[in-house]
């Protein structure tokens, strides 16, 4: 099982990036995704869910209203845009997988992880 996030990189505030997961070894119609950040110092934190089908979708207070979260289960791939970014939103962005429909925001719930990929948000 692989999951690969892209599409990371340094954007001034205000600015918008688009995330992607792309996922290869497992069904991906069965498994729910999930995407966590992690800032220097902190805890790994939940930002976005979307279950197997997509259509659930949740968000952390934080990201509501900013990120969007979308799946291609066609391509197998999961997107996250984000739009009026701010210098807290710097992180490494993970997506992971879970088998099932059962929404879920908790990391130690998630079967598969990715590598990561870094946002930096900065003028």
């Amino acid at each position: 099982v692989q999951l690969v996030e892209s599409g990371g990189d340094l954007v001034q505030p205000g600015g918008s990036l688009r995330l992607s997961c792309e996922v290869s070894g497992l069904s991906f119609d069965d498994y729910a995704i999930g995407w966590f950040r992690q800032a220097p110092g902190k805890e790994r934190e939940f930002v976005a869910f979307i279950s197997w089908m997509g259509g659930n979708k949740v968000y952390a207070d934080s990201v509501r209203g900013r990120f969007i979260i979308s799946r291609n289960n066609t391509k197998t791939t999961v997107h996250l845009e984000m739009n009026s970014l701010k210098p807290e939103d710097t992180a490494v962005y993970y997506c992971a997988a879970r088998w099932g429909s059962q929404i879920v925001k908790t990391e130690t719930q998630f079967d598969y992880w990715g590598q990561g990929t870094q946002v930096t948000v900065s003028s």
